[in-house]
């Protein structure tokens, strides 16, 4: 809705009365603030001002500031928390999980769409369609964009996770929020600027010039100065710090993947007496279930030998090939079982912990190992497809930096959409096998290039 400059029509303080109706209708809106956190939010003397304004849709929105930054807005008569007011208040609203990169879709004004969404060990939070939800990034908890479920929980799980599961209102960085909090030196102790960097640099915490006559520029910031790394998010309530610190310490479990058999247009015929129609997901024993019932059904089991299998004009269409119509009249049950699966279209179903299955089409994309080269010829190791599997890319590179003492970097995985990719400095394959084979538990016929790691004797 942001995602574009919009045009101001008025920007005026707010009056008392209002003033009294926003915190009513923030106290109605949003029911687990308790008395003293909207009265927090919407303070009583502080500097408050109603922005009116035209989206660049046309949309009349009504913006609330205070301090110079949004903490709340009106759009349709419904009230909606802005990213600055989620930072200090983060459990207001069910959080939904994204890749970093995905930011930058989401604040050109994108849709989060459902392949993005990252499922975390203790399942997806419960929503229903129409739900107000907050989005998050991997590896930070402070939300960062806003937005409306296109879907419940329930159907984005039965969806395999595909389509758009979110419209979205309002992001980090977007027209509507500044760059950063404003800081009001004049509410502060130090009263003036120059007063604060004067403090600021005595503490060795930036170091200011004047790099022109009459300005003084900040040229340097030290990052890892106390005061700085010091500085952290409010603390959640602690009934849902319970919850995610619970499930952020709960161990990796792979997920339980089955192969599934999806029915095309051309086998319809072949399984609609079982009632089942295109599209129908199958597991193999079902398949086998149904080829034998229709077998048995229509005395098609050759009388003479048990093991053989007459074709009628159905089994035909469904198995045989063009050359083959007029010249095989019967096959053997294990021919026609393999026939029947290879016939089928692929499909899989992925089950996490505590979580409802996942169906999608096609086969499953194995964990990608590879080697390359890089600049001076250096060795590097790649690897991809971790999401499937529920792995978090980030977390992958930092346990494979301190296991193998070597610089890893994350970047998009090419020609996959909202997928990245761990690069290792070295052959560090043999690492790989040890963490995905042996402490996250990933069967060896979902990893390829296992074999790429160095031969003994050899330098890696």
């Amino acid at each position: 809705m942001f995602a574009k400059a919009f045009r101001v029509k008025s920007n005026t303080a707010i009056k008392g009365s209002d003033r009294r109706k926003l915190r009513a209708d923030v106290a109605a809106a949003f029911p687990t603030l308790g008395t003293d956190q909207v009265s927090e939010l919407v303070p009583g003397k502080e500097e408050l001002n109603i922005v009116k304004l035209y989206a660049h849709r046309g949309d009349a929105v009504t913006v609330y500031a205070s301090g110079g930054n949004p903490i709340l807005f009106e759009l349709e008569k419904n009230l909606y928390p802005t990213v600055y007011t989620l930072w200090s208040y983060p459990d207001l609203l069910p959080t939904f999980t994204t890749w970093p990169l995905v930011l930058e879709k989401l604040v050109g004004g994108a849709d989060l769409m459902l392949p993005g969404l990252v499922v975390p060990p203790a399942g997806l939070p419960q929503v229903q369609k129409g739900d107000l939800c907050a989005i998050a990034l991997v590896g930070n908890r402070a939300p960062v964009a806003i937005g409306v479920a296109a879907m419940s929980t329930a159907e984005m799980l039965t969806s395999g996770l595909k389509g758009r599961g979110f419209s979205v209102l309002h992001t980090y960085q977007d027209h509507l929020c500044p760059e950063g909090r404003q800081l009001d030196i004049k509410k502060s102790s130090y009263r003036k600027l120059s007063k604060f960097l004067q403090q600021m640099q005595q503490e060795q915490i930036i170091q200011v010039k004047e790099l022109s006559k009459g300005v003084e520029s900040i040229v340097a910031v030290d990052w890892k100065h106390p005061r700085i790394t010091s500085f952290v998010m409010p603390e959640p309530s602690p009934t849902s710090q319970t919850i995610q610190e619970g499930s952020r310490e709960q161990p990796y479990h792979p997920p339980d993947i089955k192969s599934l058999y999806c029915v095309p247009a051309s086998m319809t015929l072949l399984f609609q007496e079982s009632g089942h129609k295109k599209g129908s997901v199958l597991e193999g024993g079902e398949v086998r279930t149904v080829v034998i019932s229709y077998a048995k059904k229509n005395d098609l089991v050759d009388a003479d030998n048990k093991n053989l299998v007459k074709l009628d004009p159905i089994l035909c269409d469904c198995l045989l090939e063009k050359n083959e119509q007029h010249t095989v009249t019967k096959l053997p049950w294990d021919s026609l079982l393999t026939r029947c699966l290879e016939k089928l279209q692929p499909a899989y179903q992925v089950t996490f912990p505590g979580q409802e299955p996942i169906v999608k089409k096609g086969k499953i994309c194995p964990i990608d190992i590879t080697l390359a080269q890089r600049a001076s010829n250096k060795k590097v190791t790649v690897v991809r497809n971790l999401e499937t599997y529920g792995l978090d890319p980030c977390s992958v590179a930092a346990i494979l930096q301190q296991r193998c003492q070597a610089s890893t970097t994350i970047t998009p995985a090419p020609g996959a959409k909202d997928s990245l990719q761990v690069q290792i400095q070295g052959n560090q394959v043999h690492h790989l096998s040890w963490l995905l084979l042996e402490e996250y538990q990933i069967p060896r016929k979902y990893i390829q290039g296992l074999e790429k790691a160095p031969k003994p004797g050899k330098k890696k």
